[in-house]
């Protein structure tokens, strides 16, 4: 559906995106547009099998619309499938914002999108993401209640990015039982690309732990943040891949993984937060023969999702907690079951998650 409210031409039905959402089984696609207030908006609903759609509002710039599009139709499928592998009640959907010049009123912004979301009729319920924040929820929440992580949550912690990283730490000591037969992060050396909120406590916990840390990221204020209050070794983009090691935790932006890098990969485990960390299931498969035993990225990264549902769910926070930790156990299955049949473990993932969604 394309709501406009300036009468300008409608998308192409040529356009690129629309093989990909008839590939990934959608489902529903809305845009919406406000060209006096700049804005543009995308609300991609992949599955509603096991309930409402949820995913994280994106306010980032994009070079094209398109390329909006094509990212909030794979981040939702990937939310779908992150939903079913965690067991929650919910389907997956993900929506974007385009972030440009044009917009002078952040405010205006967001009470349209909150609008937006409303006239879905609770079929999508929103959250934070890249570039959204609590005071963005709160704007939404005053135009509609399908909203999660807004300051009238009860949780005390309304950042979804500890449970995240949380859930990231406990996925590194399942693979690293099951891959290296070590029941601790003790003395590994662990490689974080990307130290944003989720990065950067990935790395905290880890260096309770006793392991290991190095780092790289490309913004420098991220990175000197890091080097001001952990212990960590300094590599540089470039280097990331290469640099042997225990763990590989990609926790940056996707495709981290790809025709280029993977051939690269200089570690025993790839375990991150990041999503979308594959270019295609193929890279699976490369890392498989390679034997590095891959952590697939919905499972192991489903802490955010976890919190943010459990608020919309009117769970508390120990039980959100409990949830997150149960990912240990649904890596261990999925490694199991990958060892078993010679599947990759992003193979067995999403048997899993399809299963689940068909039920």
């Amino acid at each position: 559906m394309m709501q406009n409210n300036n009468n300008t031409a409608p998308i192409s039905t040529k356009a690129p995106f629309l093989s990909l959402f008839e590939n990934l089984q959608y489902g529903e696609l809305h845009l919406k547009q406000d060209i006096q207030a700049g804005f543009f908006g995308i609300i991609a609903i992949h599955n509603t099998t096991r309930g409402p759609s949820l995913g994280g509002c994106r306010f980032i710039p994009y070079s094209d619309p398109q390329n909006a599009i094509i990212d909030a139709l794979k981040l939702a499928q990937g939310m779908s499938y992150k939903a079913a592998i965690s067991d929650l009640p919910l389907g997956g959907g993900k929506s974007v914002i385009i972030h440009s010049e044009k917009i002078k009123d952040r405010r205006k912004i967001f009470e349209l999108f909150g609008d937006f979301v409303e006239s879905l009729g609770g079929r999508y319920i929103t959250a934070e993401d890249s570039g959204t924040h609590v005071t963005d929820m709160d704007i939404i929440f005053e135009k509609t209640a399908y909203v999660t992580g807004h300051s009238n949550i009860a949780f005390a912690t309304k950042d979804p990015s500890p449970l995240t990283a949380l859930g990231v730490v406990t996925g590194m000591q399942a693979a690293a039982q099951h891959h290296l037969q070590r029941s601790s992060l003790a003395g590994l050396h662990i490689v974080i690309q990307g130290v944003g909120n989720v990065g950067f406590r990935i790395a905290q916990l880890c260096q309770h732990y006793g392991a290991k840390i190095t780092v790289c990221d490309s913004n420098p204020k991220a990175l000197q943040h890091a080097k001001e209050h952990l212990n960590v070794g300094i590599c540089t983009v470039d280097q990331i891949h290469s640099i042997p090691c225990d763990i590989f935790a990609p926790c940056a932006l996707g495709n981290a993984i790809n025709t280029q890098t993977v051939h690269k990969v200089n570690a025993k485990i790839v375990a991150g937060a990041a999503n979308n960390q594959l270019e295609s299931i193929e890279m699976a498969r490369i890392l498989k023969e390679k034997d590095i035993l891959y952590a697939p990225d919905y499972a192991i990264n489903a802490g955010g999702l976890i919190h943010v549902a459990a608020q919309y769910l009117h769970q508390d926070e120990t039980q959100a907690r409990e949830k997150v930790l149960k990912i240990y156990d649904t890596l261990q299955s999925i490694f199991i079951q990958s060892d078993t049949t010679g599947l990759s473990t992003a193979e067995i993932a999403n048997q899993i998650a399809e299963q689940r969604l068909q039920a």
